[in-house]
């Protein structure tokens, strides 16, 4: 399990807190932090975990976000074959990686595993009632109790209304891999060169690795009982909107697919239906279209 951070003390010691109640025993699993240059207590507090957990942390100097290169350095040094990528601040139900591996474990092709996350709100509205819905110290009871009554139902609801819970055909499944409690295979995520390291700004990059897994053959899906808390904290909506567009202008100028181009309209398009948007437009899958430009390349050096 990777988890980076950056001056989130509290908000990971309640992440931990989730994580030593975990079915799966301790040791089987490890929890690799990539700090990215904290400068609160989130050391000491980590160090005060080791009795119960098996840890490893990793600590970058502070230039800037770079929570993209806190990811790799957990991935690089993971031991274990399957990677669970959560933030610091998600509460996991205490079936949370039991149920990660056993996903992996039901396919004979690599999976990009998603989780279910309760509470995730987009600006921090309805941080203090969601506050008080959340039991820190029964994340199980917690999320029960949501599912019961459906409240502070994950936000990717509008996606699944929409296409399912069987997902993986849509043409970007990977729309849906959001890095707050996902899983994929490690050899895998190593293969397609992990997180993209020039991504200095918040948003995007759990995309942009989704992509990657796609495009190297990883299919998509859900796990509803894969379930997790998203604690609220202090955010801009409008100054993470502003970030991402231009993590999306830089992606569009990486690859150049069409279905990559209406990244950076979203905005003027709705995010959750742009796999409508593409079938409509009919745009071709991102492997068939790379494919037919190395072809039309090859035809004009032999033409040449």
């Amino acid at each position: 399990m990777v988890i980076p951070t950056y001056n989130r003390e509290d908000l990971l010691r309640h992440t931990l807190d989730s994580l030593a109640r975990q079915t799966l025993p301790a040791d089987q699993f490890e929890v690799l932090i990539g700090d990215d240059g904290s400068s609160d207590g989130t050391k000491a507090m980590v160090d005060g975990f080791r009795d119960r957990l098996n840890l490893r942390y990793f600590f970058q100097e502070d230039l800037g976000h770079r929570a993209a290169q806190a990811r790799n350095l957990g991935i690089a040094k993971a031991s274990a074959e399957i990677t669970v990528l959560m933030d610091a601040g998600v509460l996991a139900h205490s079936r949370f990686l039991t149920e990660h591996l056993a996903t992996h474990a039901s396919a004979d092709v690599p999976l990009a595993v998603c989780g279910y996350v309760y509470c995730f709100n987009l600006d921090n509205e309805d941080a203090i009632l969601i506050m008080k819905a959340i039991d820190f110290d029964d994340p199980d009871g917690t999320i029960a109790k949501l599912k019961r009554t459906g409240q502070y139902l994950d936000v990717r609801e509008i996606f699944y209304g929409l296409y399912g819970d069987d997902f993986a055909d849509l043409p970007a499944p990977w729309l849906n891999y959001w890095t707050c409690n996902v899983s994929a295979r490690t050899e895998q995520l190593r293969a397609v060169g992990m997180f993209d390291e020039n991504f200095r700004r918040w948003g995007g990059e759990d995309l942009d690795l989704g992509y990657r897994l796609h495009r190297d053959g990883a299919r998509f899906v859900l796990n509803r009982d894969a379930a997790a808390i998203h604690v609220p904290h202090p955010k801009s909506f409008d100054g993470n909107n502003d970030q991402a567009a231009e993590n999306y202008r830089y992606m569009a100028r990486k690859y150049g697919t069409p279905i990559i181009d209406l990244l950076p309209r979203i905005g003027e398009l709705n995010f959750f239906e742009l796999n409508n948007i593409i079938r409509e437009l009919g745009l071709p899958q991102c492997n068939d279209f790379v494919a037919a430009q190395g072809y039309q390349r090859h035809q004009g050096q032999m033409s040449g």
